[in-house]
């Protein structure tokens, strides 16, 4: 059996382009041989003293960080293991249910991903406590070592080879994800080469 090649993942539950860069790794882990591995970053943290983000931006993303509190304290409880199904059930409800956009329904967001993942509750109470932002500012630091801070979410690591993205806006399937993992692979292991960007005309889609 081949072996397969772990690939890290930072990301914010909050951040849409996180969401959808995540379902497609879940859709090459079927074409190609990688195991998909999961850690939090913070959009709270990431806009820290950053002066080229406006206030309403900054003002949006403030209470993102209660639920990485959430993820973090669940992985504390129970280990790594619980990351990965726990962010599909918040990632579900908060972007392709639409409770993104329901910051006054964070809480019940919450308390349903942590039912459908088969964890306590009463981990939700996290959200508003700093007993875990040690771990998550570690972690998010973890990340943004490996690519720099002039980056956003989501951050991933395949092997020596790191890079912000691939931002995109729908998720590929079947063949077209591991041929764009083919591409992404090629490129970010050219270590002279760092920026490819062209103007986003759509918002991201998560059928």
């Amino acid at each position: 059996m081949t072996e397969k090649t772990p690939v890290d993942l930072w990301f914010d539950p909050f951040c849409p382009f996180a969401w959808v860069t995540s379902r497609w790794l879940l859709e090459v882990e079927k074409v190609r041989s990688i195991e998909p591995r999961w850690h939090v970053m913070s959009l709270t943290l990431l806009n820290e003293g950053r002066k080229d983000v406006s206030d309403d931006y900054r003002r949006r993303h403030a209470r993102a960080i209660e639920l990485v509190r959430v993820v973090v304290a669940a992985q504390q409880k129970y280990g790594d293991h619980v990351v990965g199904p726990l962010y599909t059930e918040l990632g579900t409800r908060l972007h392709n249910e639409g409770m993104r956009k329901r910051p006054d329904r964070l809480r019940e967001t919450a308390e349903r991903a942590l039912e459908a993942a088969g964890l306590d509750l009463k981990l939700a109470d996290a959200m508003e406590s700093e007993e875990y932002d040690e771990v998550v500012r570690a972690s998010h630091d973890a990340g943004m070592s490996l690519v720099g801070l002039e980056v956003g979410t989501p951050v991933v690591r395949a092997g020596a080879n790191a890079f912000f993205g691939p931002v995109i806006t729908r998720v590929p399937r079947g063949d077209e994800a591991g041929r764009m993992w083919d591409g992404v692979l090629l490129v970010t292991a050219f270590e002279d080469f760092f920026e490819l960007k062209r103007s986003r005309t759509r918002e991201p889609r998560f059928d």
